[in-house]
């Protein structure tokens, strides 16, 4: 009787722990869950979307989840926060190759942001928590942007915020201090929740801790609207009339490079196009003319043809014009920029300097062919580097080129500022997109590059998004996708240098070296506890 008493009160305590225990389980997915959503949020942040302030509870979330963690477990969870944003940030990479490609360029940059999170985890409890963790954030994207291939700066929280109230940043430090800017603000708004619930510690404590995480909102805030002086629309230099061509392509997708001739004649018949309705007064006559990437990817300087539809199209508009071609000189293939002058001809070069791996040449070749003859069938022959940055004098204008890719590279914009650009031209070719978020991306780039140095900025595209944007970031006119269209406006033109600008990478340098120094002290304090521990 005694015995089966017992049992049958020991099976009715046992009963409850069952739906416990699932929860207790269920429960250990939660910051891993956490973590991917919280980087789906700050990818959702990103345009073509204008919901800047995303990025705030994406880190906020990103620091809850990280807090307190070892740093394997910080590894862990950074690499799914990575995936979350990541992942469909760059879907547009597998557009027209398929999902290969873009799976392997995400899997390898997320190890970026896991190692983020494993160093965000280890200075979780030093007291100024964010700032050490902005700080590491912001390194992780300095290495990004270097390695491998010469780095992959897209996705930079900077080009999130081309929306933002944090904008005016860009001015001050370049996107290392606008990221920055940003992510302490998501720390410190999670610093500010925390502490506010928080109960174990003294009120002196609380007090000071309370302190750092609301100067961690207000700080970047405050800074934000200090630099708005130093963003300006106003002429300088005079003003130019320039026109952004953009003459589309006959089809999307890699094969538009097989209708090469095509793509050529639409640019020149648009830019006659607009000849002639300047000619019946109705557009303004410009004094520059700027054509995209790959407009004419038949080498003009070798086929007298395309020499021919070149210098109809800029007699017609009688104004120099810009070209992007492809150009095979010495048995190397260049992506190059040639100024054709309506009297002259070519008079001018600037050859692209950051060349897209795996787009414009293919790294590890002789491996990658032996895994998959098709990739390196796409990139018959790596196109090479130029040396030198371009600025081409245009009607007494100084226009500074960066070519497409190389507007995700803070250096690659600087240089054709220091070298005395008053105007930049981004001149694209995003036809291979299709009509993926890439176009917009790319444009938001420009409009933080706009703002970084204090220059208008004018983005002709063989396909679209084509726009025109002011010192200040505000795009004035834009096209749309897939049409053949031109817009012409009267710009500023500048020659001031923002401390941005002056500045160049030493705000970055400064900001890894707060991210070592917090990385540093925390490690420190972890041997010294242990040793405590062990000798206690």
């Amino acid at each position: 009787m005694t015995v089966t008493a017992t049992s049958v009160d020991e099976s009715d305590q046992k009963q409850p722990t069952a739906p416990a225990s699932r929860t207790a389980r269920l429960a250990r997915f939660v910051p891993a869950l956490a973590a991917a959503l919280s980087g789906v949020l700050l990818y959702v942040s990103f345009p073509p979307r204008t919901l800047w302030w995303l990025a705030l509870p994406a880190f906020a979330v990103f620091g809850w989840v990280l807090r307190g963690r070892s740093w394997k477990a910080g590894l862990g969870l950074g690499y799914l926060f990575g995936l979350g944003f990541l992942l469909p940030l760059l879907v547009w990479t597998g557009v027209e190759v398929g999902p290969g490609p873009w799976l392997a360029l995400v899997v390898i940059e997320a190890v970026f942001v896991a190692l983020v999170g494993a160093g965000i985890a280890t200075v979780s409890k030093l007291p100024g928590f964010p700032l050490w963790a902005a700080a590491l954030w912001i390194a992780g994207e300095a290495a990004r942007a270097r390695v491998p291939f010469s780095g992959f700066p897209w996705g930079k929280v900077a080009f999130g915020q081309a929306d933002g109230v944090f904008l005016p940043l860009a001015a001050v430090g370049g996107t290392p201090v606008l990221g920055f800017a940003v992510v302490l603000c998501g720390f410190g708004l999670y610093e500010a929740v925390r502490l506010g619930t928080e109960k174990r510690r003294s009120r002196e404590v609380r007090r000071s801790a309370a302190v750092v995480a609301l100067l961690s909102v207000a700080v970047p805030v405050v800074a934000a609207v200090a630099a708005r002086p130093l963003v300006s629309d106003k002429a300088e230099n005079g003003t130019v009339t320039v026109a952004a061509v953009q003459g589309n392509v006959p089809r999307a997708g890699l094969d538009f490079n097989a209708q090469r001739r095509a793509v050529l004649d639409y640019h020149a018949r648009e830019t006659e196009r607009l000849a002639a309705q300047v000619k019946a007064g109705k557009m303004p006559r410009p004094d520059i003319v700027l054509w995209p990437e790959n407009s004419s990817d038949i080498d003009p300087f070798a086929n007298e043809d395309a020499r021919a539809v070149i210098d109809a199209a800029a007699k017609a508009i009688d104004a120099p014009i810009s070209v992007g071609g492809v150009v095979e000189r010495d048995g190397k293939l260049y992506n190059e920029q040639i100024l054709w002058d309506p009297v002259k001809g070519p008079t001018d070069t600037y050859d692209k300097r950051q060349i897209q791996p795996f787009g414009e040449y293919l790294p590890l070749r002789s491996l990658i062919g032996a895994i998959n003859s098709d990739w390196t069938s796409m990139v018959r022959q790596d196109f090479s580097r130029g040396t030198e940055p371009g600025v081409f004098t245009m009607a007494g204008a100084k226009v500074g080129l960066v070519t497409c890719y190389e507007a995700a590279f803070d250096w690659a914009v600087r240089s054709e500022v220091t070298d005395g650009a008053q105007l930049i031209s981004v001149p694209s070719n995003n036809a291979t997109f299709d009509r993926s978020e890439m176009t917009y991306q790319q444009l938001a780039m420009s409009r933080v590059r706009a703002v970084e140095h204090s220059r208008t900025v004018t983005v002709p595209v063989t396909s679209g998004v084509s726009a025109i944007i002011m010192p200040d970031g505000r795009i004035t006119q834009k096209t749309g996708m897939f049409v053949a269209d031109s817009l012409v406006q009267k710009v500023p033109l500048r020659s001031s240098e923002t401390p941005a600008t002056k500045l160049g990478i030493l705000p970055e340098m400064l900001l890894v070296l707060v991210a070592a120094g917090g990385l540093g002290w925390a490690i420190g304090a972890g041997v010294r506890n242990r040793r405590a521990g062990a000798a206690g």
